[in-house]
């Protein structure tokens, strides 16, 4: 993995959660149509490669270079990654720390 591209945040209401946000200097980067009828709000600041996400659970989306390679390496760690998915965006194959908590590769 070489960056933390998304945290993804658990908000109960997105359109009153991004005014929250833009009033503490975020941009919208992308609002777009998203699966099971919800809509992706992605937020950044100025200068920063980190974004945020406006989401119904908690996450952290890394990006790597070559996501096989990398759950191959994660499988050898006993680390399970689910199904790679394609999408638009790219590859994404999520994955759950000890604790339950989301974790997401990312390849572009």
């Amino acid at each position: 993995m070489k960056s933390l591209e998304i945290i993804m945040i658990p908000v109960n209401d997105r359109q009153k959660a991004k005014e929250f946000y833009l009033k503490l200097g975020f941009k919208v980067l992308v609002e777009a149509p998203a699966a099971h009828g919800e809509t992706w709000i992605q937020m950044g600041l100025p200068g920063s490669s980190t974004t945020i996400s406006l989401s119904n659970f908690h996450g952290l989306i890394c990006e790597t270079d070559n996501i096989e390679n990398k759950i191959e390496e994660f499988e050898k760690q006993n680390i399970e990654v689910g199904n790679v998915e394609q999408t638009p965006w790219g590859k994404f194959a999520w994955f759950k720390d000890l604790d339950g908590n989301s974790l997401c590769l990312h390849q572009k």
